[in-house]
């Protein structure tokens, strides 16, 4: 058992409560009871189907959008001034939804509140880049992956006992804004995480010359200092990375991204009732949601290839397997099998995209960088579903199934090949 000592794993994350992951869960829950309302919202406004799918990627959309713009708010103005103001634009947004007249400020609200969403997250990793030990910085962003991903399961819950006392739609919106209103209560009034946890040195992060950049070599002398970079300078600065493991990671993001599409999807197809296709996923995730801690375990005790992985293959695996079951006699079976284990393969995913930002951005000036890398693994997330339709319109699902896997393979090997290159073992 590790010993419990000023800085250690227990008694910094105990720290990071009221600062990081009190605000995460109570946003998190919040926009966790909103998000299945806002095609039941767009349709009331008059949209068809297709038209209220597209306002719910609205909010994908602005997190996509926001995470560049974030980036340079963070390094402009700071952590904790960058998650208050965030929140107060997302009430704001739930001000918009509430009285929205047209399909077009509904969406555009909806945008707003993914805009401040990515904000939020980006703060929250800035953060931790700069303050959490490497020894284990895994195991703080795995739990402040699973912190955010409690309250996405909570959440729904909530509206939809909101929804029985209430019958209207209005109730869970409400509680999305008294959840904002404590989060900002919380980042404002409580102790400031700039102050009362100083930026360290890790020996893990990199800052290298310009002409240095992409060489993947281990940082064995002084840091060198650069001038504040703006957000663009940074991303050219680090092309490569960003080419490399960046889309090894957009791959793996991409994967996570189409399991919770493929998984209604596939049950669907199968002729399921809604029921038992809310058991199966709902244990999937449940699956997903217990692995959180231990992921960042791995990635801290082993490496980060250790915990990146096996998530990749079983995913893949889990994918293509899945795609040749269709027409079996026991189809149903094989899904629940296989649904199984791709949530074994993102719950031992949880915290590696923080975790891998974190180690390989500018130790002092993380948040330009971040909002690059941000941008890269969001956009591979919002890519995968538009994959998957395109496929199943073309040929079947089953083929946009096994393509997924195919991605995971391809992004298995991204991983073996440029994990050690940019993120060599410092233990």
């Amino acid at each position: 058992m590790e010993t419990v000592t000023a800085d250690s794993p227990r008694n910094v994350l105990v720290r990071f409560a009221p600062m990081i992951y009190g605000p995460t869960l109570l946003f998190a829950i919040g926009e966790g009871a909103v998000i299945p309302l806002i095609p039941v919202i767009a349709d009331r406004l008059g949209a068809d189907v297709a038209l209220a799918a597209l306002v719910a990627a609205a909010l994908v959309v602005g997190q996509l959008c926001g995470n560049i713009p974030a980036g340079w708010a963070v390094a402009r103005f700071g952590e904790r001034i960058t998650m208050g103001v965030a929140g107060i634009v997302v009430l704001g947004g739930l001000i918009g939804i509430v009285f929205a007249a047209s399909l077009a400020v509904f969406a555009a609200a909806v945008f707003l509140i993914g805009f401040c969403a990515a904000a939020f997250a980006l703060a929250r990793h800035s953060f931790m880049t700069t303050r959490v030990p490497l020894r284990f910085r895994a195991r703080a962003l795995s739990m402040l992956g699973g912190t955010f991903r409690a309250g996405m399961f909570v959440g729904p819950f909530i509206s939809a006992a909101l929804l029985g006392i209430f019958g209207d739609e209005t109730a869970s919106i409400v509680f999305f804004a008294v959840c904002q209103i404590a989060v900002i209560l919380l980042v404002f009034l409580g102790p400031d995480p700039e102050k009362a946890v100083p930026v360290r040195a890790t020996a893990g992060s990199r800052a290298r010359s310009d002409a240095a950049d992409d060489s993947g070599e281990p940082v064995t002398s002084a840091i060198p200092v650069h001038p504040r970079a703006g957000v663009f300078r940074t991303m050219w600065r680090f092309r490569g990375v960003l080419a490399r493991l960046g889309l090894a990671a957009a791959s793996l993001s991409a994967v996570r991204s189409a399991r919770q599409v493929v998984l209604p999807l596939w049950g669907v197809s199968l002729g399921l009732d809604a029921g038992t296709i809310a058991v199966v996923v709902g244990v999937s995730g449940a699956i997903d949601f217990a692995l959180f801690y231990a992921s960042g375990q791995v990635m801290d005790r082993f490496g980060r290839l250790w915990a990146a992985l096996p998530a990749m293959i079983l995913m893949g695996a889990g994918f293509i397997a899945l795609s040749f079951t269709h027409d079996l006699g026991s189809a149903a079976m094989w899904y629940a099998m296989f649904a199984a284990v791709l949530g074994v393969g993102n719950g031992l995913s949880s915290g590696i995209l923080l975790t891998l930002g974190a180690d390989i951005a500018p130790p002092t000036e993380p948040a330009a960088f971040l909002g690059s890398w941000r941008t890269l693994t969001d956009a591979g997330g919002a890519v995968a579903p538009l994959i998957v339709s395109a496929l199943t319109a073309v040929a079947s699902l089953s083929v946009g199934v096994g393509a997924m896997g195919a991605i995971a393979v391809l992004g298995a090997i991204g991983f073996i090949r440029w994990v050690p290159r940019y993120v060599p073992r410092t233990r």
